[in-house]
């Protein structure tokens, strides 16, 4: 190619141009936002002073199962007033049977938290002992059940605000939805200031709750007993449910167990979150967690006992109550925590009551933050191993999992939106998957002493071990019988849909580490000398629709590139277009020579992919490098003034073996005004980067530039 003209390569580095002039500040609308609702990015080495103390630890990883006490109690009512008040003498056996099972996982997670204080839970322990599949079926149930525990929190949280003021009912969804939105803006400040932020509710919660219980059960020794406002009205049987026995009873016990069991949701995030405490890191979460089981068994039982002592009545259908009147399908059931506190405290005008509504509905919406720690923690160990997008790995400006919390946030408020936020029909499809954890978590975990028992020689070490395994064992056992209860009570009234749901996100990470796997495989280097071959020549394509200056930067740009052959191709859509575009390229006396492609159908991509992949046909050895001239504008509308074939003439040759398209931008006036990055951009600092403009300025110019 000669180099005479306007258009031949430089012989000497051109010198970098100076952009020592001043620009006016432009206050950047959306990033202004961001920084008041997330705060000021961090840096990576910054991530050492998130860790937790337990103070903190608590409210963020216990938040779930200590609220979970504010609904437990009433879904075991729920079901056992299905007979009118026939079955509440089984609500004390229903009860110690949640706390048993309580104290079990507890002691067996507490031996997780130990043996595998990295922070995958569950999904660790099962991959390591049962397999990667396995660990999957985890992993899935997991994930499913941190989206239900979400909507069910919400939804029970809005519950209680309804009742301390049932003139909001109608706005029962937006409110949901807010909360949730609202609590994804928490997390993405990061873990330890959400921490701070819902520290205070949940022990305000604990403290009112033991207030409560406590005065509620000093009124009965004192003889003053408290009466539920639901304890007047009589309880209708369901047809037909008034006189079981033997296996109906049975099932109908059964059916409260598994309701009721909805209080150990949540239990396992602690052993999930183990890297965010402080060193030493499983002491300190195990100490956590047997205070997050201790707490809530005593609330739960406190509870629980004032609902029979104040004969409070809690029922699926208002019209199963007599004495309300008429209009029973609107009538709205204050919860039964609700019903409690007005008895214990004096009625439902009491700063008391108000103040217990107040802090539950508060802790019942926190509790969703267990859900919000837990599923991005999960995700990112899932994206790690390759079973979920790598984006999910990725910590956002705020050292948290940016990513995860964002889709935590938008499914759980789509399924709030779907189930009108109402709590009973949600909650059928909660505890299934947590269930599904327990049971092969600790199945893995009797594995797991069975392996270190066959190698360990020290009495000491073997008797630790050989008790951990019976506690695990036992564990298992009892989860395992616990999932079948779940599975056969609630499948048909909506956790069939949790299962499909798991189902679908097991074959859908599969199928990612499958797609992750195969493109490691096709892209891993086997002979260095041959996969880095040159081509045999490299042949240069400047498409062209125009002689103006965008099209010299690119014909100058193409040159300097030195490419074996160099010409500029346009396409013949309009004759006269195509004529005066000749004739300037003779007037100016371009020394690349321009070839017109005939297209009789006015198309512009078709002829030029057909062109490219003729020349890559004729020499498969050679490389074909595509430049593109394109505009730059600062504003959105601008781009729609102009043609976009260039994007899709570069997303049609992208899929062209042996070919490079190469983008010339020119940036028009207005490019300036988009040209404003924020002091600190989204991942700036994790990149390394120069964040405001006169950092840019400063970088030095390369030597070749």
């Amino acid at each position: 190619m000669g180099r005479s003209g306007p258009f031949h390569a430089p012989d000497r580095p051109i010198a970098r141009e100076s952009h020592r002039h001043t620009l006016a500040p432009v206050f950047n609308v959306p990033q202004a936002l961001k920084r008041l609702v997330i705060g000021k990015a961090m840096r990576s080495e910054e991530l050492g002073e998130t860790l937790l103390p337990k103070r903190l630890a608590l409210p963020i990883f216990a938040s779930d199962p200590l609220s979970s006490v504010a609904y437990a109690t009433q879904e075991i009512l729920l079901v056992l007033t299905v007979g009118g008040t026939a079955f509440l003498y089984l609500t004390p056996w229903v009860a110690a049977g949640v706390v048993a099972l309580m104290a079990v996982v507890v002691m067996s997670y507490r031996q997780v938290v130990h043996a595998y204080p990295s922070g995958g839970g569950s999904y660790e322990v099962v991959s390591k002992n049962l397999g990667a599949n396995s660990g999957l079926v985890v992993a899935a149930s997991l994930l499913v059940d941190y989206v239900m525990t979400v909507a069910v929190s919400v939804a029970s949280g809005v519950d209680n605000i309804i009742s301390a003021f049932p003139g909001i009912a109608g706005y029962r969804v937006a409110m949901a939805v807010f909360f949730v939105l609202l609590l994804a803006a928490m997390n993405l400040r990061g873990v330890r200031e959400s921490g701070k932020a819902f520290a205070a509710p949940t022990y305000l919660f604990i403290g009112g709750i033991l207030l409560m219980v406590g005065t509620g059960l000093i009124r009965v020794l004192f003889g003053h007993a408290p009466v539920a406002s639901s304890a007047g009205y009589g309880l209708v049987p369901v047809d037909g449910k008034d006189s079981l026995a033997g296996l109906g009873l049975l099932m109908l016990g059964l059916r409260a167990f598994a309701s009721g069991c909805t209080a150990l949701t949540g239990v396992e995030a602690i052993s999930n979150g183990v890297p965010a405490f402080r060193t030493p890191k499983s002491k300190n979460a195990a100490s956590t967690m047997s205070v997050m089981g201790i707490t809530a068994v005593v609330m739960f039982i406190g509870i629980t006992a004032l609902s029979l002592i104040a004969k409070v009545h809690y029922v699926d259908n208002a019209c199963q109550l007599t004495g309300i009147g008429s209009d029973c399908a609107n009538f709205a059931q204050p919860t039964v925590i609700a019903q409690l506190a007005a008895a214990i405290f004096g009625g439902d005008h009491s700063i008391l009551f108000y103040f217990i509504q107040a802090v539950t509905a508060l802790v019942l919406i926190l509790a969703a933050n267990t859900a919000f720690n837990g599923f991005p923690l999960l995700a990112s160990i899932l994206a790690e191993h390759r079973y979920l997008p790598r984006q999910m790995h990725t910590r956002g400006d705020r050292l948290a999992f940016s990513n995860g919390i964002i889709a935590l946030a938008v499914v759980a408020a789509g399924l709030l939106w779907l189930y009108g936020a109402d709590v009973t029909s949600l909650i059928h499809l909660y505890i299934l998957g947590v269930f599904t954890s327990f049971t092969l978590s600790q199945i893995g975990m009797v594995k797991h002493w069975n392996r270190a028992l066959a190698t360990e020689t020290d009495h000491a070490v073997r008797s630790a071990a050989q008790r951990s395994r019976v506690i695990n064992g036992f564990g298992a056992f009892v989860t395992a019988l616990v999932l079948v209860l779940v599975l056969i009570t609630k499948f048909t009234q909506g956790a069939w849909l949790a299962v499909v749901a798991a189902v679908v996100l097991w074959v859908m990470m599969r199928g990612i580490r499958r797609h992750y796997d195969a493109v490691a495989e096709e892209l891993a280097v086997e002979d260095a000398e041959a996969d880095s071959v040159r081509p045999s020549r490299v042949h240069g394509i400047v498409l062209v629709s125009k002689l103006h200056k965008p099209t010299l930067r690119a014909l100058g740009y193409a040159q300097a590139f030195r490419p074996d052959e160099l010409e500029a191709v346009s396409v013949a859509v309009e004759k006269d277009a195509t004529d005066a575009l000749r004739a300037q390229w003779t007037e100016f006396d371009v020394q690349v020579p321009l070839k017109v492609l005939d297209s009789p159908y006015r198309e512009i991509t078709k002829p030029v992919v057909a062109y490219v992949r003729s020349i890559r046909r004729s020499s498969p050895r050679d490389a074909v490098a595509v430049f593109i001239p394109e505009y730059v504008v600062g504003r959105w509308w601008e781009n729609l003034l102009h043609n976009q074939s260039a994007l899709w003439l570069k997303s049609r040759l992208l899929f062209t073996p042996g070919v490079m398209v190469i983008s010339v931008p020119w940036q028009l006036s207005s490019a300036g005004r988009a040209d404003h990055p924020s002091r600190r951009a989204p991942g700036a600092v994790r990149r390394g980067e120069p964040t405001t403009r006169s950092e840019r300025d400063r970088i030095p110019a390369p030597e070749n530039a």
